[in-house]
């Protein structure tokens, strides 16, 4: 190795995707009650609302990575579950 080779590699940039306006859209779009039900929707919104084609593992990153938001998915919960034995429940035991 040469010396003061080290000094010659210089890490790469790159350049946002979504980034300035586009970014503080879809926050705002995030924090709406109504919100997106997966990373999917988030794709297809982003390219007809902005135009931008962006590949699925990249909208994961950009949103739950650089904006710390999550998805608005309710919990699942059993078919087989009695409203009566719910309240029942929520009286005794809690």
């Amino acid at each position: 190795m040469l010396p003061g080779a080290a000094n010659l590699w210089v890490k790469s940039q790159k350049v946002p995707i979504v980034s300035g306006s586009d970014l503080e859209r879809l926050k705002k779009q995030l924090q709406e009650s109504s919100g997106f039900q997966s990373y999917g929707q988030i794709q297809q919104w982003l390219k007809s609302e902005l135009g931008l084609s962006i590949a699925y593992k990249t909208v994961y990153k950009v949103v739950h990575n650089r904006l710390g938001a999550k998805l608005k998915v309710p919990r699942p919960q059993s078919t087989k579950q009695h409203p009566e034995s719910l309240s029942h429940f929520k009286k005794n035991f809690l």
